[in-house]
């Protein structure tokens, strides 16, 4: 199967997550949200999807269609309340945290506060929300683009609004990994194979390596396609991401 910007942002965030991890995904998160029902259908290991609506292992007979909608939480067991998952967070209780982000640099450094001048800004973003707790705190923080531009993939932030344990960043064309320290950088783990490493470099905003043993990703599976089609049959989500 050829990738689409849709299947490949999708697939990808579904890949990084581990087998008995306890996996969160954020506001407006629709794209990890879909990647962890994905990986409940299509991977042969368990783990603990909690939401930011508060849902514990949520069976939601749809695709939810934001982080507000009430069939978000359908079929949870239990509900957390806000202060309960950032409080696991903070005590080194979640796995793995799907966060977004307006810009992002080599360093996994996030902002999703403001455009352009703080005192002065092009566009005022809606700030840090849990990411400043959530970033630092949890054991690994993967985003994503779905476009994958300088503007977004930049060399300096405008704004640092948080930083601290990003290891992958995840857009139609690539997928970049880092270790979760101090000074680490993005290296080109794998990538769409509609495109090569050149090309990727032309529409990054900052440097990176290749790691060792880079290469395209591995073709989507089978079990993969099938959830995948399940989850959006009619083609609706997909056709909101364009590369």
């Amino acid at each position: 199967m050829t990738w689409t910007p849709f299947s490949f942002i999708v697939v990808n965030l579904a890949r990084q997550i581990r087998a008995g991890e306890i996996t969160f995904s954020g506001v407006n998160s629709t794209l990890p949200m879909i990647a962890c029902m994905l990986a409940k259908r299509a991977y042969a290991f368990d783990f603990t999807y909690i939401n930011v609506a508060g849902g514990v292992e949520p069976q939601p007979v749809t695709v939810p269609l934001s982080s507000s909608d009430p069939a978000i939480v359908t079929g949870s067991p239990a509900i957390f309340a806000n202060q309960d998952f950032y409080d696991l967070c903070a005590r080194g209780g979640l796995d793995l945290v799907y966060l977004g982000c307006a810009q992002i640099d080599a360093e996994g450094r996030t902002n999703v506060s403001a455009i352009g001048s703080w005192e002065n800004p092009k566009v005022r973003l809606p700030g840090g929300g849990g990411a400043a707790v959530m970033l630092p705190t949890a054991k690994r923080v993967v985003t994503w683009r779905t476009d994958h531009t300088p503007r977004a993939l930049v060399d300096q932030l405008d704004f640092v609004t948080a930083s601290g344990n990003m290891t992958a960043l995840v857009t139609p064309l690539a997928v970049f990994t880092r270790e979760p320290r101090a000074g680490s950088r993005f290296s080109l783990e794998c990538w769409n194979n509609a495109t090569t490493p050149d090309e990727i470099a032309r529409h990054t905003g900052f440097t990176f390596s290749v790691a060792a043993g880079a290469q395209p990703a591995k073709p989507i599976t089978v079990s993969e396609q099938q959830a995948l089609s399940s989850l959006d049959p009619q083609g609706e989500f997909a056709a909101t991401v364009r590369a």
